[in-house]
């Protein structure tokens, strides 16, 4: 183990002295300019894990970060919601192709009539926001908020980043399986996907690890109650747990044969806006990728502005040279992973603040870098 000051840098074996180096000199400067607490980096290569964990979950009890330290994923929950999507798909409980009101007989009669499963499920409903108006942002108003909305372009021509238009894809998804979503992720979805400290709802006798999020201004700050909140950017985990989940995405096949199916979905690309390719949680880019590139995929404006797109027909199943990842923040917490399963190399990167997705981007790229030459 080797300790460096205040930034308790931990080293997973002695073998990796040379990875370490390369991650410190990625991580410490944004550390220091974004005045990041604390921040778990997780790096898998051919199959072996190595963990280099800085600073503090909590500036108020100084606890150290760990590999399993809790963090607010944000919005990289939007990839568990697909595979259990997907997975509902593979065992014959839901038809991506079906309708959203085939599914939800609540929205008969609405805009969800001409909305596909699939639709929701890549932001391509037609316009649905970013969020929630404020007063429907609650779970027992969501369903009539959505029952009166109306597209601002015709489903499937413009991708439009959304939290709702995800968010009700799980919903369906669970409703499909009978069941309430966040107990389909508990009790099914992460546990056949072998992870075993994530969590929707940080149970008391886990709180202890649960880190402290700290805004943009250093307010302690945790990600509270909102419609579809479990569905669209729920999920809290630990480094060890979320490089697992990372494994399992490029290498899945001790998983059972739907979860592989599933998996196999939400890799299929479904249609392009500039260089970067929709799947279903996931985004991809050709590999070898340009910083610029993922930059320009991870932009505020990727994410608040609409954008043509261009459909792939047939689907594209996942190609052998690709860079798969996706971004994640709350108000307290920001998250990144990116994997390339042609190389077996995976990264997970997460901090107990808000910073900007282009300083996450550049960390990963400057380390896949250094390890995939």
């Amino acid at each position: 183990m080797a300790v460096f000051g205040a930034s308790h840098c931990v080293a997973a074996t002695q073998t990796d002295q040379p990875i370490e180096k390369i991650v410190n000199d990625a991580v410490r400067p944004v550390l220091k300019a974004q005045g990041i607490p604390g921040m778990a980096v997780a790096i898998t290569v051919n199959g072996k894990q190595h963990y280099f964990n800085y600073g503090v979950a909590s500036k108020e009890t100084g606890r150290p970060v760990a590999n399993d330290t809790l963090f607010e994923i944000g919005s990289v929950s939007k990839t568990f919601t697909a595979t259990l999507a997907a997975y509902a798909q593979a065992t014959g409980k839901l038809a991506l192709s079906d309708n959203a009101s085939q599914v939800l007989p609540t929205l008969r009669g609405s805009t969800f009539d001409n909305i596909s499963v699939l639709q929701l499920g890549t932001y391509t409903a037609g316009g649905l926001p970013l969020q929630f108006p404020s007063d429907a942002d609650h779970q027992d108003k969501m369903l009539g908020y959505f029952k009166q909305w109306k597209p601002t372009y015709a489903a499937g021509t413009h991708r439009q980043y959304s939290n709702p238009s995800l968010g009700l894809f799980g919903y369906l998804a669970a409703q499909s399986m009978g069941a309430p979503f966040d107990k389909l992720m508990e009790k099914t979805l992460l546990p056949k996907l072998g992870l075993k400290h994530s969590y929707l709802k940080v149970p008391q006798d886990q709180m202890g690890l649960y880190a402290q999020g700290y805004s943009k201004d250093d307010k302690p700050v945790r990600v509270e109650p909102g419609a579809l909140d479990s569905e669209a950017y729920g999920v809290k985990t630990s480094a060890s747990d979320l490089l697992r989940y990372v494994e399992a995405n490029m290498n899945p096949t001790s998983l059972e044969k739907p979860l592989q199916q599933a998996i196999a979905i939400t890799h299929t690309g479904y249609y392009q806006v500039g260089d970067m390719t929709q799947g279903l949680g996931w985004e991809f880019y050709n590999y070898p990728v340009t910083l610029d590139t993922l930059l320009a995929g991870n932009s505020s404006q990727m994410a608040l502005e609409p954008h043509e797109v261009r459909w792939l027909n047939p689907p594209q199943p996942q190609r052998d040279t690709v860079l798969i990842n996706k971004t994640g923040s709350t108000g307290g917490f920001g998250a990144y992973v990116a994997f390339i399963p042609a190389k077996d190399i995976g990264i997970v990167i997460l901090a107990n603040k808000n910073y900007p997705n282009a300083e996450r981007i550049k960390i990963a790229h400057n380390i896949l870098a250094a390890l995939s030459d």
